[in-house]
């Protein structure tokens, strides 16, 4: 089964110049997982990209994980 969470959670060390500072939090509630990505506030600007482009390109990448494991995704950015 897919985790969720690990898939976040590697995408953002892959991006960010702090790995060691990415924490991602899983809350469920019956088909719905939102998971909240939190980074060093340096590495903010590279998760977000130029006019929203990488959270955008995240999301995408988890609504895809999502589908395969019969959830929805909702990732928040903080």
């Amino acid at each position: 089964m897919l985790d969720l969470k690990e898939v976040l959670y590697g995408i953002a060390r892959a991006i960010v110049d702090n790995p060691d500072e990415v924490t991602v939090i899983q809350s469920e509630d019956d088909d719905n997982v939102t998971l909240t990505l939190s980074v060093a506030p340096d590495d903010m600007g590279l998760v977000i990209g130029r006019h929203g482009r990488i959270a955008k390109a995240i999301r995408t990448v988890m609504k895809a994980a999502a589908g395969t494991v019969s959830k929805k995704v909702n990732v928040e950015i903080r």
